[in-house]
């Protein structure tokens, strides 16, 4: 038996770390000295997996070594240590089992947390300051920092919107698992007659992009005409072809200087233009993952729930997408968010519920 495949591309991740291992090597590598410090970030994470998955297989070997000992020398007394020891690396199964299942593009990425009370004021938003106040924990037991970018507040108590970006190896991969409608049944504390309550709070989850744009226009790419240009009615402003129309023949964008006498000046003004232009078309390409989480946001109605978190007249918290169950509500909402996460990713990756944990 062996770890490597599936969820589990030790190989892959070789072949990423010997890749990066050659961009680094490239000259220029540290021109850009944040980008050059994302690769290294990158690949650090590679590293540690591979190690990790490296480990596990030589935990693993060591295990079957033991079981072969117990039956050859008919020794109970080491079934206990090895049944530890099998627990033992179940977990640690787990937990490598979580991190490579995070295999899309922006799974890695820093995450933006966006939290928003739903209809029913005071209760909907003291509901949303509990969910805050839960995925900050979730950041602190993890070792992720955690800034709150924005905290709209209700009138009476609670918070109306928050907005938390979460830095850190995977937060965005983890954080998804939490896009959608999330409900609460209690009894109010705000309500003298202590009645039951139901409450709703959207939680919308995307990766922190980087804007940063390294954009190389190739020569190649370019086509330059030149023209004599012209002013208001048509009158020649100058003797000389100086006006510059510069075509990038990739795109088919098209921008045209003549306001300087110098060809020259007019072809360099024209190429900041052309420039600014790919620049923005580089902007909306990267926008597209940005519109397509929008999207879904919109999709995101209030009906569209994924979790339930009830406290009264029992106590449970039920992913209604995976099935998982937790009975200790309080340690869900001081963070204890794993069980969730990780059924989800398994979900999404294999459509399959998990069940009842």
């Amino acid at each position: 038996m062996s770890f490597s495949g599936g969820y589990f591309d030790v190989d892959q991740n070789i072949e990423s770390v010997e890749s990066l291992d050659v961009e680094t090597a490239l000259p220029g590598f540290w021109d850009d000295n944040e980008s050059a410090q994302k690769v290294l970030q990158k690949r650090s994470v590679l590293q540690r997996t591979v190690e990790i998955w490296k480990n596990l297989e030589k935990e693993r070997e060591d295990l079957g070594a033991m079981l072969e000992l117990s039956a050859e020398e008919e020794d109970p007394s080491m079934n206990e240590e090895i049944r530890s020891s099998l627990t033992q690396l179940g977990e640690q199964v787990a937990q490598a089992e979580l991190k490579a299942m995070l295999s899309e593009k922006t799974d890695f990425n820093n995450a933006i947390v966006a939290i928003n009370s739903g209809a029913g004021g005071t209760e909907s938003q003291d509901w949303a300051e509990m969910l805050l106040r839960m995925y900050l924990r979730w950041g602190d037991r993890n070792g992720y920092k955690t800034e709150v970018l924005d905290t709209q507040y209700g009138e009476e108590a609670g918070i109306k919107s928050a907005t938390v970006l979460f830095s850190g190896d995977y937060t965005y991969g983890y954080l998804k698992a939490e896009i959608g409608v999330h409900r609460l049944v209690r009894i109010s504390p705000y309500d003298s007659n202590k009645r039951r309550h139901t409450s709703f709070a959207s939680v919308f989850v995307y990766p922190e992009i980087d804007d940063e744009i390294d954009l190389e226009i190739k020569e190649e790419d370019l086509k330059t005409d030149v023209y004599r240009a012209s002013g208001p009615g048509g009158q020649g402003v100058n003797t000389t072809d100086s006006a510059v129309r510069l075509t990038h023949v990739p795109s088919g964008i098209v921008v045209q200087c003549q306001n300087e006498r110098s060809q020259h000046k007019n072809k360099a003004s024209a190429l900041k233009v052309m420039k600014a232009r790919l620049y923005e078309l580089e902007q909306e390409k990267m926008g597209e993952e940005k519109k397509e989480m929008e999207k879904q946001k919109k999709k995101i109605e209030w009906g569209s729930q994924i979790r339930s978190y009830v406290l009264h007249p029992y106590q449970l918290v039920k992913d209604l997408r995976t099935g998982v169950e937790a009975g200790n509500v309080d340690a869900v909402l001081d963070g204890d968010l794993q069980q969730f996460i990780q059924a989800f990713l398994r979900f999404d990756k294999t459509g399959e519920e998990v069940g009842k944990e």
